[in-house]
């Protein structure tokens, strides 16, 4: 038994933080009355932690091998519970969005190091139960957010599902102490080889998401001429320069640009970002919705709402568990043209059932069948990114494919901003269009020979027998 500590604790860091990706939705029409917020406001609530996610996973990756892993995991863990305290206890909106952020770069520092902490701690026969027994607990956390959220929201308060963090971080760090081995001095020495971290890289990229982020909040808020819109709009545009002349640029680029020459890569980058937007991004909209006493709104209670959401990640995390070493034994495009095509089905159907009148009870069967949609293509989305680039860029594939799903999220939360049943039209649309690229660029997979996949440097190993994309 005593084997298995070191897989509780790794764990239980990426349970709380894939529980909060999902656990804020239904808390934010409260966080909206008590602040007095504007809708806008609350995108960034959601926005600011996908967003610094998505800035610095692909950075800190570098930093945990230079640094050791173990080290930048337990800082992880304190900076997210921090975060995590100072959210509950945030005066405003603006403080709650930065707290946020600082929440999101704790995350970051978590997912990037524990598939690496994983492969160090175990072999053999191990390594894939734990692998396992990982992946099921991260589907566990998504798909426990929705329910939490509303539970906690409702009869303690929004703060709550903020709190309920510290507790668990706490647990966690104790036991990753006491039960994950040290990093050994090769970690603590690594940056003596010449291997430079990628700052300016990291800035461009950062300073060109916050960007159009906010150019999409703001313009849909203000209107596409606003000048402020505007001006975000070209200054995300100069970013998106600056980091693409940094990368060439760079012996040790955050993200190798010539990857993105390969047809394969490129349509999975685009399949991730358009798979994340139309699954999630709809969601703070439906959200609203639900709890909304005014207009079509429902005027549901937190725990009614949530239990409205649970549908899509419950059911994908079920399709993941039960169907996970079948899907992998598909063609990558395949796998993920088909899922992203469940999923604009499900999100028409969702449109179509909410006619006038309509319940929650119309979300039921669509978002059932997103579910499925992601539960199909997301597991293979790592793994398909890892195969299509030569091995000494597997650790970058991996980091980024969760990069740009992220930034996906972001994107599109910042995006969709009015009117539900257009949004879901738009939402069908992208699923539709990441099928098409997927079905058209990615080539078909065959399995590899070996082992699991090779440690990386933003999360160690894909956890599977890497497929390869040729």
């Amino acid at each position: 038994m005593r084997k298995w500590w070191p897989l509780v604790a790794i764990c239980l860091g990426s349970f709380v933080l894939l529980l909060d990706v999902t656990i804020v939705n239904v808390a934010l029409p409260r966080m909206a009355r008590d602040f007095g917020a504007s809708f806008s406001a609350l995108q960034w609530v959601v926005d600011a932690y996908a967003l610094a996610l998505a800035a610095v996973l692909l950075v800190l990756g570098s930093v945990a091998d230079l640094c050791g892993h173990r080290r930048v995991y337990l800082g992880g863990l304190v900076l997210f519970a921090a975060a995590s305290a100072a959210c509950a206890a945030a005066p405003d909106a603006a403080a709650l969005v930065a707290s946020r952020a600082v929440q999101g770069i704790g995350g970051a520092a978590m997912f990037a190091t524990a598939t690496a902490l994983l492969t160090k701690t175990y072999a053999g026969r191990d390594r894939g139960v734990a692998f396992g027994y990982w992946g099921a607990v991260n589907g566990a956390g998504a798909a426990a957010g929705p329910l939490l959220g509303g539970l906690l929201t409702q009869h303690i308060g929004w703060q709550a599902i903020f709190l309920v963090n510290v507790p668990i971080v706490a647990l966690t760090v104790g036991l990753t102490l006491r039960a994950v081995a040290p990093d050994g001095r090769q970690a603590a020495g690594a940056g003596r080889g010449g291997r430079r971290l990628d700052v300016p890289g990291a800035a461009a990229f950062t300073a060109c998401a916050a960007l159009l982020t906010f150019a999409l909040i703001r313009g849909g808020g203000h209107g596409w001429t606003d000048g402020a819109a505007l001006g975000a709009f070209g200054g995300a545009a100069a970013a998106l320069l600056v980091f693409v002349l940094v990368e060439r640029a760079s012996g040790d680029p955050m993200l190798d640009l010539g990857l993105m020459r390969s047809p394969s890569f490129a349509g999975l980058m685009a399949s991730a970002v358009l798979l994340q937007g139309a699954a999630f991004g709809p969601l703070v909209l439906v959200s609203m919705w639900l709890q909304s006493r005014s207009g079509s709104g429902l005027g549901l209670a937190p725990v009614p709402a949530g239990m409205a959401l649970l549908p899509l990640s419950g059911v994908s995390f079920a399709v993941s568990a039960v169907a996970g070493r079948w899907i992998q034994r598909l063609p990558a495009r395949w796998a993920i043209g088909v899922g992203l095509l469940v999923i604009a089905a499900g999100l028409l159907l969702m449109r179509h059932q909410l006619v006038p009148g309509a319940g929650r009870s119309a979300l039921y069967a669509g978002f059932a069948v997103m579910g499925v949609g992601v539960g199909l293509a997301t597991p293979v989305l790592a793994s398909a990114a890892m195969a299509a680039v030569p091995p000494r860029r597997i650790g970058m594939a991996g980091g980024a494919v969760n990069t740009f799903r992220q930034l996906g999220m972001t994107l599109a939360i910042a995006a969709f901003t009015t009117g539900l049943h257009r949004v879901l039209a738009v939402a069908a649309g992208a699923a539709a269009l990441g099928a098409v690229i997927a079905l058209v660029l990615v080539r078909s997979a065959r399995r590899a020979p070996g082992g699991v996949g090779p440690r990386s440097s933003v999360g160690g190993t894909a956890g599977a027998d890497p497929q390869r994309v040729p």
